[in-house]
C-alpha cells in the first residue's frame, strides 16, 4: 500500500554512514517512498545516500514488490544469503603501492597474491559470516576460522604468485 515493510540497509564508507544505515534500518519501516527519501539522517553524504536508497527501492525490487501479490515480508532479508552477512567491497589504491583489496564479497581479505610485476592475481579470505555462525553453534574459534577461510584466483606459488602480502601492512 505504497509503505515500506522492510528494509536492508548496506553501506560502505566512515563510521558515520555505519551508525546511520543502522538509523535508517530502524526508522524506515511504516514510512512512504516520499516520506523515507525526505529523512535526514546526519549528513549530506548520507541524505545522498537515502536518495540512492529511494532509486534501488523505487527501480530495484518494486517491480516485483508492487506485482500482484507483491513480496512477502522477510524476502528482502534472503538478499544476503546463507551466512546473513552483507557482501561490500572494500579496496584502497595509491599510485606509489597500487591497490589494495580489503574486503571482497567472500569476505575479509587477509593476503593478496602478486605477480613478478606487482600486479594482484588472487586473494585470501576470511568468510565472517560463517566463521561466526560455526562459532555462534559451538565450534572452536581456530577450527571456524581455518573452515572459513578460502582463496580466489592465482593463488598459489605454481599459478605465478611470487609474492604474498597483508594488504593493511604493506
Amino acid at each position: 500500500n505504497g509503505v515500506i515493510e522492510e528494509a536492508l540497509v548496506e553501506t560502505v564508507g566512515c563510521s558515520g554512514m555505519t551508525h546511520s544505515a543502522a538509523m535508517a534500518a530502524e526508522i524506515l519501516q511504516g514510512k512512504t517512498l516520499l516520506e523515507a527519501l525526505n529523512t535526514d539522517l546526519v549528513c549530506d553524504a548520507i541524505n545522498v545516500a537515502m536518495r540512492e536508497l529511494f532509486l534501488q527501492i523505487a527501480y530495484g525490487r518494486s517491480q516485483t514488490a508492487f506485482s500482484e501479490g507483491g513480496l512477502p515480508i522477510g524476502a528482502g532479508l534472503e538478499d544476503l544469503g546463507k551466512p546473513f552477512r552483507s557482501l561490500v567491497g572494500t579496496m584502497y589504491g595509491t599510485r606509489k603501492k597500487g591497490a589494495r583489496y580489503l574486503e571482497m564479497a567472500e569476505g575479509y581479505v587477509t593476503k593478496l597474491a602478486l605477480d613478478k610485476d606487482s600486479q594482484i592475481i588472487g586473494y585470501g579470505f576470511v568468510n565472517l559470516g560463517k566463521m561466526m555462525n560455526a562459532i555462534r553453534k559451538g565450534a572452536d574459534a581456530n577450527e571456524a576460522l581455518k573452515a572459513a577461510s578460502g582463496h580466489y584466483g592465482r593463488f598459489a606459488e605454481a599459478d605465478g604468485a611470487v609474492k604474498f602480502i597483508d594488504p593493511r601492512e604493506e
